[in-house]
């Protein structure tokens, strides 16, 4: 089945009743160790999300913090399109009026069209945490939810930590439910906020409760027993129709359910249309946008969006894939923005290296006398430490030198020599480095050094100082080394190790990675280095053979 049939088998399915996705990645979400959203960061989050098509978006707590005051204020000049802006708070203060508690003012006034407030669900939180009585919580929980109700389009009681009360004392844990739901609760959020809870004893107890309410429901789930998105399918299967969740599940500890995740189970396995086909291919996009907002890295084995995510490597799922996608991809990578990749290494099969010669735009079929000798080159180079799955830049320049014309066509330069001197002069704070390389570009042959603040960067700038006379308008002068990473590959052998260095290079539009393997980092660095430039050239020299 090829991939349009497959695209139209999916939409001829009939879509369930919607259900809406909340998103708490400013509010939840930034109370994640290492993640810290400054207010331009969350003004840029709350837009992606709306032109994302989430339903809501928590923007925090207004008068907890002067941040969360200062986004509300700036949201206030912000029309979104699709989304609700949503405020979160407590529940009135125990022995305090409603009208009076400066939590309810802040969220009444933060401008928000929605009201998420979270309440004690377990007696032992009522107790221990606030230090009051059950009657007196419960008084808590209507008031505040009924006064909100008069100033505010929608309001959301979160049952706090409500399957562990519920375990507890279940019927103190309903009370609280039913205490929201009279005051007008418009969802009633099942929250299981330790994240501990498994997923039959979420089914088994929403069955119990799902019967004695009859306002909607929906679902809270952290991530501490890695169940999280299972957890919040559980309870969509069974009735619930609002699913919190982070981008990249990003939360407290271990973190809340994926959104990632969610959407596209929910939207893909399930069958229930909670955002467009449109801005589901999006996802990859989105995933990686608020990444690098919290300045984090991107997870490469994330489901559905990471870079591993549709990544095959063994030849027999490779050959397997090429027949038909569905023998090894459960979706189709396109529908979440995310694409197929073949990785070659040492468990590459012919089918890998034809595939990624397509996948790289170099001709090569079955029968190519130049696939057998790449095959072997890169099985002989892994042996040797080489790592090719992020160094595509170095492989298909691997893929290139294996054919007889590569050298008169491109026309690339020679390395001959080079020498690396670094010294600490007692006048300066740092070590300087002096490199001094040698290279032939066709019958001439330059002689040239440069200083660096590493050997590496001296390396670096000697070869810029020399090549781009030989290779004018090639935009070697926009290639700048965004990413430098040195592996220990023979650890036991101590300072005579062998190393793995990987390079990443970029030119403002495109990125691409490079290796080098000795026991010597210098030589290594050297490798990766020069095919860098190499590749670059490449790009720009003549169209890819």
């Amino acid at each position: 089945m090829s991939k349009t049939e497959i695209l139209k088998d999916k939409s001829r399915r009939s879509m369930k009743p919607t259900v809406f996705i909340y998103d708490t990645t400013l509010r939840d979400g930034a109370q994640a160790e290492d993640v810290n959203f400054s207010v331009e960061d969350m003004v840029r989050v709350a837009r992606k999300l709306d032109q994302f098509g989430v339903h809501y978006i928590e923007g925090g707590w207004p008068g907890s913090k002067p941040r969360d005051v200062a986004f509300f204020a700036e949201m206030r000049r912000i029309r979104l399109k699709k989304a609700k802006l949503v405020a979160f708070g407590a529940t009135r203060r125990a022995g305090l009026k409603v009208s009076a508690d400066p939590s309810m003012k802040a969220l009444v006034s933060s401008g928000a069209a929605a009201a998420t407030i979270f309440g004690k669900s377990w007696d032992l939180h009522v107790h221990k945490a606030l230090k009051t009585t059950l009657n007196e919580n419960l008084s808590m929980i209507g008031e505040s939810v009924a006064f909100l109700k008069k100033h505010m389009d929608e309001v959301f009681f979160d049952a706090e930590h409500f399957f562990d009360g519920y375990k507890a004392n279940p019927e103190y844990a309903l009370e609280a439910l039913l205490a929201a739901e009279a005051a007008g609760a418009d969802c009633l959020v099942l929250c299981d906020t330790n994240g501990g809870t498994l997923s039959y004893e979420v089914e088994d107890i929403i069955k119990q409760v799902k019967p004695k309410i009859r306002a909607p429901f929906g679902i809270h789930a952290h991530n501490d027993s890695e169940l999280a998105v299972a957890n919040s399918l559980a309870a969509v299967k069974l009735g619930a129709v609002q699913v919190h969740g982070t981008i990249n599940g990003y939360g407290e500890r271990c973190g809340n359910a994926n959104l990632c995740s969610v959407i596209p189970a929910l939207k893909l396995k399930m069958g229930i249309d909670c955002i467009s086909d449109g801005n589901l291919a999006r996802l990859r996009a989105v995933s990686r946008y608020v990444d690098e907002l919290a300045n984090l890295p991107h997870r490469k084995r994330q489901p559905y969006v990471g870079d591993s995510a549709f990544a095959h490597k063994a030849g027999v799922h490779v050959d397997a894939v090429a027949k038909n996608p569905l023998t090894y991809e459960h979706i189709i990578p396109e529908q979440v923005g995310n694409m197929r990749r073949i990785l070659v290494s040492d468990l590459a099969g012919r089918s890998n290296i034809i595939e990624k010669a397509a996948e790289l735009g170099i001709a090569l079929r079955k029968d190519s006398p130049e696939l057998q000798k790449i095959l072997k080159r890169v099985k002989q180079l892994e042996n040797e430490g080489y790592e090719f799955e992020g160094a595509e830049g170095s492989l298909e320049l691997l893929m290139l030198r294996a054919g007889h014309s590569y050298e008169s066509v491109f026309n690339i330069f020679d390395r001959i020599d080079y020498r690396v001197l670094t010294e600490k002069r007692k006048a300066d704070p740092h070590p300087v480095s002096e490199a001094t390389v040698t290279v032939k570009v066709g019958e001439t042959i330059e002689h040239t050094a440069a200083w660096g603040t590493g050997p590496v960067n001296a390396l670096d700038n000697a070869l810029r100082k020399v090549l781009p006379r030989y290779f004018p308008g090639k935009g070697l002068e926009h290639v700048r080394l965004l990413d430098y990473k040195v592996r220990v590959l023979t650890a036991a052998e101590g300072t005579a190790a062998r190393v793995r260095v990987l390079i990443e290079s970029g030119d403002g539009k495109a990125k691409w990675g490079t290796v080098g393997v000795s026991e010597n980092v210098i030589e290594a660095s050297w490798q990766a280095l020069v095919d860098s430039i190499e590749y670059k050239l490449l790009r720009t020299t003549k169209k890819k053979h």
